[in-house]
């Protein structure tokens, strides 16, 4: 069967509609706000990190659930309607250019690279990169002990390779997929250190009493925040304002507390929002 010339356009322009609307994938092109209106936000979040995002039989815990849950209810949005999408450190920029995610808190390192592919609201936590041992291993103390050693690196990340840069050490970088299983090669002694902000560290030694020492000299500031859609200025806005009431109304610093507290982190003040 063959259509006019007027149909044809006037099919594609439908067509074009229906991808407009749906967006592409979970983000769309609608911004943040526009999908919370919708009845459902994708957020992602590192499934193996106890403390900050971890995945368990019964649900989903950590600072970083807590914050997304937080910027979710400020939206309109109950937390019921969050759909939890594992989002690891080499994924998550990928996550969010495809609309795979509305956003990401997955301690999100803002970085000046990053940020040429997604937004940034926040940072909304402000860690300092710290090394885990073994508790019984007192031959490191600094990352000026690593000489020789086995330090874990994970993919997506840059952590353990700011390690020799910074200090002129030769440690060994060993790559894993994630910290879950940096921390199978900590206990079997694959890997003697694991480097990554020391909000990440406390939770698995935290997690994991008697086996694992957390150095407690962070050697940087990291700047954690909300990824977004590179475009969703409106999103980054509203996100910001949700994290600053987070902050001053002390829900903040409750939420750290009860993700970080046993494991002996010291609660920092909560940061300035740059992102703007």
């Amino acid at each position: 069967m063959r259509f006019s010339k007027g149909l044809r356009i006037g099919a594609a322009a439908a067509a074009l509609a229906v991808l407009a609307a749906c967006g592409g994938g979970s983000g769309g092109g609608s911004g943040l706000e526009a999908r919370a209106k919708s009845g459902k936000l994708v957020v992602g979040i590192k499934f193996d990190q106890p403390g900050m995002g971890l995945k368990t039989p019964t649900g989903y815990t950590g600072f970083d659930v807590d914050v997304a849950k937080y910027i979710a209810k400020e939206l309109g949005l109950d937390e019921s309607k969050i759909e939890w999408k594992e989002a690891p450190s080499a994924q998550r920029e990928n996550l969010l250019e495809k609309g795979d995610v509305d956003m990401v808190t997955a301690t999100y390192s803002i970085t000046e690279d990053r940020k040429k592919k997604v937004l940034f609201a926040g940072p909304y936590l402000t860690p300092g990169q710290d090394l885990l041992v073994r508790a019984n291993d007192t031959s490191i103390n600094s990352p000026e002990n690593l000489n020789g050693k086995k330090l874990c690196s994970v993919k997506g990340s840059t952590s353990a390779a700011k390690v020799n840069e910074k200090f002129g050490t030769q440690a060994g970088l060993q790559e894993y997929g994630g910290y879950s299983e940096c921390l199978t090669g900590l206990e079997s002694g694959a890997i003697d250190a694991i480097s990554t902000d020391d909000s990440i560290l406390a939770g698995y030694a935290a997690a994991n009493p008697g086996k694992f020492r957390l150095i407690g000299k962070p050697f940087t500031k990291e700047l954690i925040g909300v990824g977004l859609a590179k475009s969703d200025t409106k999103g980054r806005d509203a996100v910001n304002k949700a994290l600053e009431k987070m902050m001053t109304s002390g829900a903040w610093k409750a939420a750290l507390e009860k993700n970080l507290d046993k494991s002996g982190y010291k609660i920092p003040e909560p940061p300035q929002i740059t992102e703007k």
